[in-house]
């Protein structure tokens, strides 16, 4: 019987823009026939009444997620009861995914393997890191004689520092990523990371922590929980154009791919951050597009549906026009007139169209900042 109506509770919030507040959910799943319910815990007063939801599944359901139901956008902040956090608690890990500055060129490779390997990308930024930065990451490494080697070749170039979430993710991501020397990959590691994408030395393309506790004290310094910034951005605010992966793209697993695509054109990507994106600051962003657009409501609904990724794109060599690359707003046309482009590839219709791309070559710089 138990199994017959189990259930698991969360605590979710949702921001209402019209109160300028945060509202609190008891969000119920029952995983027989993926159904959910909801209470709204100050009124103490049911919000939605059971009722089936296909597009959400049970592991979308984490503390730290963000999930819409019927259009409106929940953060999950918590189990809602002992029995939910035992269940569901221990199942997901927190690990830094660092990509060295001899990776950058790969990111899109190493994007898709992180996300076919079924761990979550949760966070995402390109970092310059400073001396002390990069001191406080390789703490360990002090009394080594290639200390002073490893400090300059971090601080070389930007880095990719991502938070993957998953089953076990730090042990899987170590496994991905392989033994530290190249050299040394064992035959049955022949797969990993450092062998396919490695140069051998310290130029090993990637990084995973060993442990949980040295997971979290890393991620620490990339992500500061108590909000403070952490290392710098890559971005270099000149000669630049913006494209954002658009969070529908993200959920499908296709930013590897149109990482990998953009690069593959000769376009440089000089700054990525991954940003869950508010509706105030998605209506602000869209702006120029009010009441030009039928589709505008649409649009900024779809920006802060979930976690997107934005960019700064530099001209490729010989130079050509991203915005050329991106294609017609409107898959379906791209596919007639501009088969290779973005949109063409990757984009589903109008409003779900894969990426954003700056339209005035003028608006590139303040749409990246």
């Amino acid at each position: 019987f138990q199994s017959q109506d189990e259930r698991y509770a969360f605590i979710a919030e949702w921001y209402d823009p019209n109160a300028s507040l945060f509202r609190r959910y008891e969000l119920l799943y029952y995983p027989k026939d993926g159904s959910i319910e909801m209470y709204d815990v100050k009124n103490r007063r049911t919000f939605l009444k059971r009722t089936q939801y296909e597009s959400l599944h049970l592991e979308d359901l984490y503390v730290g997620s963000k999930i819409t139901v019927f259009s409106r956008h929940l953060s999950i902040v918590d189990y809602g009861n002992p029995y939910t956090s035992r269940k569901l608690g221990s199942r997901k890990e927190r690990t830094l995914a660092l990509i060295k500055p001899d990776g950058i060129r790969k990111i899109g490779e190493l994007i898709d393997i992180i996300i076919n390997s079924g761990l979550t990308i949760t966070k995402a930024k390109m970092m310059l890191l400073s001396r002390k930065e990069a001191a406080d990451f390789y703490v360990d490494h002090r009394a080594k004689p290639f200390y002073q080697e490893l400090l300059q070749y971090i601080m070389s170039g930007p880095v990719l520092a991502m938070e993957i979430l998953g089953d076990d993710a730090v042990s899987k991501w170590q496994a991905i990523v392989g033994p530290a020397n190249p050299s040394a990959a064992e035959a049955d590691t022949l797969d990993s990371i450092r062998d396919n994408f490695g140069h051998g030395g310290l130029g090993n393309a990637a990084h995973g922590p060993d442990s949980v506790a040295s997971a979290a004290k890393e991620l620490e310094l990339f992500f500061p929980s108590s909000g403070g910034r952490g290392p710098a951005s890559s971005a270099t605010f000149t000669n630049c154009t913006c494209c954002i992966i658009k969070p529908h793209a993200v959920n499908e697993g296709l930013a590897g791919k149109i990482i990998k695509a953009i690069l593959k054109q000769g376009f440089q990507i000089s700054a990525l951050q991954m940003f869950n994106m508010e509706r105030p600051n998605a209506e602000e962003f869209y702006e120029i597009y009010r009441g030009v657009v039928p589709e505008y409501l649409e649009m900024v609904s779809e920006l802060c549906s979930g976690p997107c990724i934005a960019m700064e794109i530099t001209p490729s060599d010989p130079p050509k026009v991203f915005r050329d690359f991106c294609g017609p707003s409107d898959p379906e046309l791209a596919r007639h007139l501009r088969p290779g482009t973005l949109r063409a590839e990757f984009g589903k219709d109008k409003i779900q169209n894969a990426v954003h791309c700056t339209d005035l070559p003028e608006d590139g710089l303040l749409e990246v900042r």
